[in-house]
């Protein structure tokens, strides 16, 4: 349910369960940790889902029987994606919901499709947002859209997204893949850990 493979220096790591629109569950979770904090021989990790969905979050069987929304793992998944060396890319094939803006949030780079949606209502289900999520969100956007976000649960579309500063780029569906691998060229063919040094100096 997470697929994970590397091309060069690229690690390529999936949400792939389409048929639960790829919410991601304790297992998955552990298993995305593991994967990003075991690339130290890759330069970039693109994280994407299968189909038309990046992710609905955590789901929701597990939310009800183990108390997955409230999980540690979501903050250790987030923060681990944070500190990695390498770049780090969030390849947005579509949307992305609750637990799965954490790590959207943690990239270092956010490209998103046009039918892309984003929202984190965990409020409206009970729920905090993790801590890290809403200061990033908050540094991300600004803290009136970090409200309007967590506080009113507001649903936007890629162009508010963009207009937000929450993607970077809108790029056609077809586009997505190629604008991805463009963005990576110049780390690719960088030296030794030049890429690492570059990023450690930035904010």
């Amino acid at each position: 349910m997470i697929d994970s493979h590397s091309k060069g220096c690229i690690r390529y790591i999936t949400i792939d369960r389409i048929a639960k629109a790829n919410a991601i569950t304790n297992e998955m979770l552990d298993k995305l940790i593991k994967i990003t904090g075991n690339s130290e021989k890759n330069k970039i990790l693109v994280f994407s889902g299968a189909g038309k969905i990046f992710s609905a979050g955590a789901d929701l069987d597990e939310v009800k029987k183990n108390g997955l929304a409230t999980s540690p793992k979501w903050e250790i998944l987030s923060d681990t994606i944070h500190r990695s060396p390498c770049m780090t890319i969030a390849a947005l094939n579509g949307t992305v919901a609750g637990g799965a803006m954490g790590m959207v949030l943690a990239c270092d780079i956010r490209i998103s499709v046009p039918a892309a949606n984003f929202f984190y209502p965990v409020m409206k289900m009970g729920y905090l947002p993790q801590p890290s999520d809403a200061i990033r969100l908050s540094k991300i956007c600004g803290s009136s859209k970090a409200k309007l976000m967590l506080l009113a649960a507001e649903k936007i579309n890629s162009k508010k997204a963009y207009d937000y500063g929450l993607v970077d780029e809108i790029v056609s569906e077809d586009n997505l893949y190629s604008r991805v691998d463009e963005l990576c060229l110049s780390v690719s063919n960088s030296k030794n850990d030049l890429a690492k040094a570059v990023k450690k100096m930035i904010p």
